[in-house]
């Protein structure tokens, strides 16, 4: 059953905000909002590994997953009720203001643009790596200037061309995982008598825990970071057509499919291999890579390297325009300069777009 939040609840502080946002366009559709919080929520660990969490949890990073994947569909079928019911600017900053304080709306929405810049650098940093993998010459720091230039003008667009180039940046992603599982489930089923691929070996090394509910619990951070992204659906509400029937059906799909992506991709990865066989670490022994190879595909390391660059550049772009919303959230809320509340006849908020680059 929804939540029905009163209208008649007022922000704690003398700055009342409006819901009203009619210098911003509703040009974003369903698949538009589906594809841009899946590919702000799967980036580049699905394909590269997470060796980390299954040399720590073994098989039951497979529950994690579950765990975090319930918590995050939980978390966003409360903002998407609260959003359907006010679709604005600066999402959850914004409710934090205006029920709990003007500190609250401020706290919450710097910090996650403050997240976001980390997170965009990281990435930049990243795709000058990935360029290097073909052609090494190239100064990585030049890559990283073409790659941000092209994101920041399509952002600087307007939101319909930011919504098309995420959509089939993050459509790639969608395939490779895709087909991914469809070739891991071919080889599984296909698999000769001595091989080892297998079903059991979800629980016949070590067990399903093996190192106890411990190695699972202290990795549960890290899985739920996964999950991170998926609240660009709010981010976007302020720009959806049509939000009371496109929002709602957003939340449960883009949760439900980021889930079974992760659960399925690990599950068939520790089936083909023993989890404390694998060997996680490069290009060229990436689980992608490693079902891709057992199909022959000998140049999978490419199509590989190629794929988690779309996925850097798709978190780049996912990145700046949230950022750019959630200043133009905090600037109507008196909590940043009020230069950022400026937006063209096109819909962008051109200051807040600008400003959330990395400098450095």
């Amino acid at each position: 059953m929804a939540i029905k939040i009163s209208s008649s609840l007022k922000s704690p502080t003398a700055c009342v905000l409006s819901s009203e946002t009619p210098k911003l366009q509703r040009r974003l559709k369903n698949r538009h909002i589906q594809l841009i919080a899946m590919g702000g929520a799967i980036g580049t660990g699905l394909f590269l590994g997470s060796a980390h969490i299954i040399e720590s949890a073994g098989p039951s990073i497979i529950l994690g997953y579950m765990i975090g994947g319930l918590i995050a569909f939980l978390i966003m079928r409360q903002l998407g009720e609260m959003i359907v019911h006010e679709p604005v600017t600066g999402s959850f900053s914004y409710f934090a203001f205006k029920y709990w304080g003007r500190f609250s709306g401020f706290l919450t929405g710097w910090n996650y643009w403050v997240l976001y810049i980390l997170v965009v650098m990281t990435e930049l940093t990243a795709i000058g790596k990935y360029v290097n993998y073909w052609w090494p010459h190239i100064p990585a720091w030049v890559s990283v200037l073409v790659f941000f230039v092209v994101i920041t003008l399509a952002n600087l667009a307007n939101v319909k061309l930011y919504a098309e180039s995420e959509f089939w940046l993050s459509m790639i992603k969608v395939v490779a995982i895709i087909a991914m599982i469809i070739f891991g489930v071919y080889l599984l089923l296909t698999a000769d008598v001595g091989s080892t691929a297998s079903v059991t070996n979800l629980w016949a090394h070590g067990g399903f825990f093996p190192h106890g509910f411990e190695g699972l619990f202290y990795m549960l951070a890290f899985m739920m970071f996964a999950f991170g992204g998926i609240e660009l659906i709010s981010m976007a509400a302020a720009e959806t057509e049509d939000p009371e029937k496109n929002i709602p059906k957003a939340v449960n799909q883009t949760v439900i499919r980021v889930f079974l992506f992760y659960i399925c991709s690990l599950a068939i990865l520790l089936s083909l291999v023993p989890w404390n066989q694998l060997d996680l670490g490069g290009l060229d022994k990436s689980p992608f890579v490693l079902i891709f190879k057992q199909m022959g595909i000998d140049w999978a390391a490419h199509l590989l390297n190629f794929i988690i660059l779309t996925a850097s550049v798709s978190v780049c772009n996912s990145g700046m325009y949230a950022n750019s919303r959630m200043l133009l959230g905090l600037a109507e809320q008196g909590n940043a300069p009020q230069v950022f509340k400026q937006v063209n006849r096109q819909g962008t908020p051109i200051a807040a777009t600008s400003q959330p680059s990395p400098k450095g």
